[in-house]
């Protein structure tokens, strides 16, 4: 898919993705969208099996409407990502408030990643565990992330439900409008305050594609080499180390992957997106 941006005010970025379900799960709940000048990861949370989230919906249709509200509102607003998170997450209420009980702590939830290039700047939202990954021309990395998931004092059912979308727990994309305001952002000069761009690429990756580093022990480095030769390629090498891994972990062996490594062309008037 190709897409060509002819607006003199939005610089555009270049961006390839992949995604895939979990080899031992039928559905992908995870989503990517990519825009001219933007590019977005959810990862749906599968429930508990058995667990009532008072809601009829599954978490396929949450990360879906999430993603149609945030793609209405990535291409029409300036607000600030987090305000467009709110007001995303608000569309999703009004969806299902007539059907489902809004205020029950395990309604159907996602992280959120979103990267959006404006000029010379990007802007980054993290929320829950969909890293962003930075590298710049001279090799050097920054991880965006929301570890908060992973410094929970208790990890039981009830324990993660009574956390969720709590000032002492974590954050999620669920029907907490104020989970928007409460996500991991900024912005970043592509030039780093000089006459030369320096962030060379960007990666927006749900856990299940960043195991080398957040399981294995491995470097951000190998994770950005290996995208570059592609996002599938990259998703390929996880499976394999992630069924030959030992030593414990918590969560799944296996879960849906995605990676979206994008570029940020000179050229003003000029964005493409390609799917591997």
């Amino acid at each position: 898919m190709t897409n060509t941006n002819t607006s003199p005010d939005a610089f555009g970025l270049d961006a390839r993705s992949y995604s895939e379900a979990s080899p031992d799960h039928a559905v992908n709940e995870d989503f990517v969208l990519i825009g001219q000048n933007f590019a977005v990861v959810l990862d749906g949370a599968s429930p508990v099996k058995g667990l009532d989230t008072g809601c009829i919906h599954d978490v396929p249709w949450l990360v879906r409407t999430l993603a149609g509200q945030l793609l209405a509102l990535l291409t029409t607003s300036n607000d600030s990502l987090g305000d467009i998170l709110t007001q995303a997450i608000e569309g999703v209420n009004g969806a299902h408030a007539g059907t489902c009980d809004l205020s029950n702590p395990n309604s159907p939830s996602s992280t959120v990643a979103i990267l959006r290039r404006r000029r010379q700047e990007i802007d980054y939202l993290v929320l829950a565990d969909s890293p962003i990954v930075v590298q710049r021309h001279d090799g050097t990395i920054t991880a965006i992330t929301d570890d908060r998931i992973d410094h929970l004092p208790d990890y039981s059912v009830a324990g993660i439900s009574k956390l969720r979308n709590s000032p002492d727990g974590f954050w999620v994309a669920s029907t907490r409008p104020e989970a928007g305001s409460m996500a991991v952002t900024g912005t970043l000069d592509l030039n780093d305050g000089g006459p030369v761009q320096q962030i060379r690429t960007a990666a927006l990756l749900t856990d299940g594609a960043a195991t080398l580093v957040e399981r294995h022990g491995g470097e951000w480095a190998d994770t950005m080499r290996l995208l570059e030769i592609g996002p599938r390629e990259l998703i390929g090498h996880v499976r394999t180390v992630d069924e030959s891994g030992t030593g414990k972990f918590r969560g799944k062996r296996h879960d849906d992957a995605t990676a979206v490594l994008c570029t940020f062309p000179t050229n003003a008037y000029h964005a493409a997106a390609q799917v591997d």
